[in-house]
């Protein structure tokens, strides 16, 4: 429902512009740059034992970066997302010698990606069509 005049004319209705597909990423990095980039497959979503797995290609290459020296002294600062929270990911965290920080639950001041990732990332994307997963990956990282 809705109120008009007598004699108004109804308003137009102008359809939204459907998103035909989302790439999902995972991007792990740090003062000087960004360390890892991962892109899970098509309709995969970041489950525990998936961010898991992502925590063990990080510390090898950490230890790369590093020249083996990174055994102590890694502080992952992440969302409050049911994978990262889980059991299973506590445990590797542990396991990885990894410590977190506390992100508390919706606080602007530790958003870091949102103030130093992304806003390059979304200039360079602004306003370009893509019409496959590749094509925006590649403009992603370049």
């Amino acid at each position: 429902m809705e109120w008009r005049h007598r004699g108004s004319a109804h308003p137009k209705n102008i359809p939204n512009a459907k998103i035909h597909w989302k790439v999902l990423v995972s991007i792990f990095w740090e003062q000087d740059g960004i360390l890892h980039i991962d892109y899970p497959p098509k309709g995969q979503t970041i489950s525990a034992d998936c961010y898991s797995h992502l925590l063990v290609q990080l510390k090898d290459i950490l230890k790369k970066k590093r020249h083996g020296k990174i055994t102590k002294d890694v502080l992952l600062l992440h969302e409050n997302a049911p994978a990262y929270r889980a059991l299973a990911t506590q445990k590797k965290l542990a396991y990885l010698d990894f410590q977190c920080l506390d992100h508390p639950s919706y606080s602007p001041d530790l958003a870091l990606s949102d103030y130093h990732l992304f806003p390059g990332l979304k200039k360079q994307l602004k306003c370009h069509h893509f019409s496959s997963d590749a094509e925006v990956i590649v403009a992603a990282e370049t």
